[in-house]
């Protein structure tokens, strides 16, 4: 995963965390709620700037998207044919690293953690 992806995903995490949407009493939901309860961003020509801007071809990045896919339910059942469902899906996978990575329980042990990522 790309520095300015993970720093970048790491503030939206932070928003959740500062907005309230992500608390100790959903820790268990910490990805849903970040990044798979609505679009990560919408928009294809905003989605085609944010994979350039973070130096990724269109193809290079679907071609993460259907192998995570295929690693983790065995098929390629998505056709990731535009830039906005490609980089949710790259936003869904690398915020899953993220959260596992950092593998907390607490909002506290979570910001702390990402703190230390961050620096």
């Amino acid at each position: 995963m790309k520095n300015s992806i993970k720093r970048e995903l790491i503030e939206h995490i932070t928003y959740k965390i500062n907005d309230g949407i992500i608390t100790n009493d959903n820790n268990e939901d910490w990805h849903f709620h970040c990044f798979n309860e609505d679009y990560y961003l919408i928009g294809y020509y905003v989605c085609s700037n944010w994979l350039k801007s973070h130096e990724f071809g269109e193809f290079e990045a679907a071609a993460i998207c259907q192998e995570y896919e295929k690693e983790m339910f065995g098929e390629i059942t998505t056709i990731y044919d535009n830039s906005e469902s490609v980089v949710n899906m790259l936003a869904y996978i690398y915020g899953e690293v993220i959260l596992s990575e950092i593998d907390a329980h607490t909002i506290e042990e979570l910001e702390e953690k990402l703190e230390e990522i961050k620096n």
